[in-house]
């Protein structure tokens, strides 16, 4: 079994065991017991956190970018090396299984590398003149500022990953607040980036209330940018709050992702896909597939193939048992949210064809879960689940299940399975979410934007607009002397 570490805060280049205003206990969610305890931020403390921030601002911005870049470079190669340990404290914390937890691991020293690049490559540009009294119009890109990045526990290195990499390649001070749940591997992450060599200030990271201190931070005057995901509510209110105090804003907010499967589609590589990308992480996953709408003259069998692959995972403490393929979900009030919702199941609302049921015994366990022919219209599809349960409805033509698939707010993530190209051409146009992906579930890499439209948020990361999102626009324009 890994030893959990010490939690510590990390403000102005120090590591600070004791919070201001106490502590909280963090736990397994696989056996529910006690792994230690994480300092919680005073506004005192908070304070010192934006002071540093703001203070080593100018100094990091002025950091020449192919200077910023060997710094995150190191960071990634630390975070590979140091991957296998990392990887078991994310497990301990978050509960996912260390497959999982390594593969997200090393995936975030990818985006750090990529991100860490684009500080030696973007160059701004040069825009022609009018006049030739004009001698030269230069637009370039400017570290915006102190960044503040809040991000939740069902990736606990990947999102502080992106959120860091994009912020320090621009040339910005940042404070990372995690999940109160998952302190330790977001320090895991941090203390790659220190060791590294980020300076001082120029990276922060503390815990505690969540209301508390995203209303003191965003507020801060020091404060220029804002980076969250999490829930749609929360980020409605964060971004009313930072619009009130002219805050640039960035959201990854839920989905409820749609994947059309149509009669064309490689059938049994794509219940597979379809069974294997559902359950990952139990469903906690905001681009997770969770609606699939599915052409009738292949439903019943894919309603079948997709419940029997589900009923084959393994469920179980991954943090002691690396062949457990679906580890808990993060704590009991999401047990509570599968045991609510699948009290709306049932007559017009669909069929439980395998689980619905929480699992009894230690941890927060709910059993993967298919459920067959609910209303569109009901909570299954109208809500976001994030758990491990998948709705599956019929459609009988492709501009129905569009129609279908195109009916919430929600516009992350969009998926379909077809080798028909008339229709992969038609649902790549059609489907309107901010990513598409066609015959596969990866919609994430280090080079390509990662963001959701309509009630999804907006602006991205990972990416080149990873890195933008981080910095303002500035135009010098130079005129001839005494022109």
């Amino acid at each position: 079994m890994t030893a959990y570490p010490t939690v510590k805060m990390f403000i102005g280049g120090e590591w600070i065991a004791d919070g201001g205003d106490g502590s909280m206990p963090v736990h397994n969610p696989a056996t529910e017991e006690k792994l230690g305890d994480a300092p919680k931020a005073s506004k005192e403390q908070l304070d010192a956190a934006l002071a540093a921030a703001d203070e080593a601002f100018p100094s990091w911005a002025a950091t020449p970018g192919a200077q910023r870049h060997k710094i995150l470079a190191r960071a990634a190669d630390l975070l590979r090396e140091r991957a296998p340990q990392i990887a078991r404290i994310v497990t301990l914390e978050e509960g996912k299984p260390h497959a999982q937890a390594l593969g997200e691991t090393v995936g975030a020293a990818d985006l750090i590398d990529f991100l860490g690049e684009e500080a030696k490559r973007q160059g701004g540009r040069l825009v022609p003149t009018r006049s030739a009294n004009l001698l030269q119009q230069r637009v370039t890109q400017e570290p915006i500022g102190p960044a503040m990045l809040f991000t939740p526990w069902n990736f606990p290195i990947n999102l502080p990953a992106k959120k860091l990499a994009g912020a320090l390649a621009a040339g910005c001070s940042c404070i990372l607040k995690p999940a109160e749940t998952t302190p330790a591997s977001a320090q895991a992450l941090v203390e790659c980036f220190t060791d590294a060599g980020v300076p001082p200030g120029a990276i922060n990271l503390v815990y505690g209330d969540p209301a508390m201190i995203s209303n003191h931070l965003i507020t801060a005057p020091a404060t220029r940018k804002v980076s969250f995901t999490g829930s749609t509510a929360v980020g409605k209110q964060l971004g009313a709050l930072a619009a009130q105090h002219l805050k640039r804003f960035t959201a990854e907010l839920g989905g409820h992702a749609p994947v059309v499967i149509g009669e064309s589609a490689d059938f049994e590589r794509t219940v597979a896909a379809c069974a294997g990308t559902k359950f990952r992480n139990a469903g906690q996953v905001c681009v997770s597939p969770t609606r699939f709408l599915v052409h009738r003259s292949i439903y019943d069998k894919f309603v079948a193939e997709f419940a029997a692959h589900s009923e084959k995972l393994k469920v179980g403490d991954a943090s002691a048992d690396d062949s457990v393929d679906m580890g808990p979900l993060a704590h009991a009030g999401r047990v509570e949210a599968m045991v609510d919702l699948m009290g709306s199941v049932g007559g017009n609302d669909g069929e439980i064809v395998t689980g619905g049921d929480a699992i009894a015994g230690k941890g927060h366990f709910f059993q993967p879960t298919v459920i067959a022919g609910p209303s569109t219209q009901s909570r299954l599809m109208t809500e976001e689940p994030f758990g491990p349960v998948a709705g599956i409805v019929p459609y009988d033509d492709i501009a129905e299940a569009v129609k279908i698939a195109n009916s919430l707010r929600y516009g992350l993530a969009a998926y379909a399975f077809t080798a028909s190209l008339d229709e992969s051409h038609y649902l790549g146009n059609s489907l309107r979410a901010g990513m598409v992906a066609i015959n596969h579930f990866a919609v994430g890499s280090p080079e390509t934007p990662f963001g959701g439209i309509g009630d999804s948020g907006f602006g991205s990361e990972s990416g080149v607009e990873g890195y933008l999102g981080y910095t303002e626009t500035k135009l010098v324009t130079v005129a001839k002397a005494g022109a």
